[in-house]
């Protein structure tokens, strides 16, 4: 098993691909902690894992808070005994027009998708840094990350962001043996998404702005996310592995 005895930290751990993250690092052998402002599904999270026979705890945290994010790690430090993993995974969106959005909503869109990245990536280093330990960060960015869409304003100024984010932090921690890289899915199917599947035409058309007109599920990122977090991916920092079907590939005419 490729991370039996490691700690695994993931933020937005209750829905979607850090649900998966979390079954999917737990069958490989790791312990994880189960971090969602979503407390309620964070358990259910962890239970599912403990049910499976793994090592998990839930916690409560909401990733726009520098001490809530510092006050957890510590308490996962002493339950565990360490972290090796960090995967950033908590993010929103909205869908307005550039015209249409709010102060507020773009706020928060910026808050939780670059500031609570940058948090919980700059706590966990500080920490490896401290125990004088590797330490390995992956990060959820997206297709639009380095492209963009309609109505996406906030949240695609965001995942250029996390792109950016991702290089800097693989530069400024490279010499503390941290490795730091990121995903970049296209449109795959959870709760967030959901809505765009309620209409069949709409379905249609986003199967079909990927090359190989499906849409992708969480497993498809989380085996990359379990890729870039083991050795297998030793030489990888700086990186952002897209996982998107070929929709960033080019036009399909």
């Amino acid at each position: 098993m490729r991370f039996k005895d490691k700690i695994i930290f993931i933020t937005g751990a209750a829905g979607g691909i850090g649900h998966d993250a979390c079954l999917s690092f737990a069958k490989e052998g790791a312990s994880i902690a189960v971090t969602d402002i979503d407390i309620g599904m964070a358990k259910k999270v962890s239970d599912e894992i403990k049910k499976s026979g793994g090592q998990a705890e839930p916690y409560q945290l909401d990733v726009t808070n520098i001490f809530d994010t510092q006050s957890i790690m510590e308490k996962v430090k002493d339950r565990f005994g360490g972290i090796d993993v960090a995967f950033c995974n908590a993010g929103i969106r909205e869908i307005k027009s550039a015209l249409e959005l709010d102060v507020k909503d773009w706020k928060k869109v910026i808050d939780v998708n670059v500031n609570g990245v940058f948090f919980t990536a700059q706590t966990f280093a500080k920490m490896c840094v401290k125990q004088k330990k590797p330490g390995n960060i992956v990060i959820t960015a997206s297709t639009l990350g380095i492209s963009a869409a309609n109505s996406r304003c906030a949240y695609t100024t965001s995942k250029h962001a996390t792109v950016g984010l991702t290089k800097q932090l693989a530069i400024d921690l490279a010499d503390h043996n941290i490795r730091v890289n990121a995903v970049g899915p296209g449109v795959i199917k959870t709760p967030l998404t959901e809505r765009y599947f309620q209409d069949e035409q709409v379905a249609e058309r986003i199967k079909n702005i990927h090359a190989m007109k499906r849409v992708g599920n969480p497993s498809e990122v989380s085996n990359a996310v379990m890729f870039l977090a083991s050795d297998e991916a030793s030489f990888c920092t700086g990186s952002i592995l897209v996982v998107d079907g070929g929709w960033t590939a080019g036009k399909v005419m």
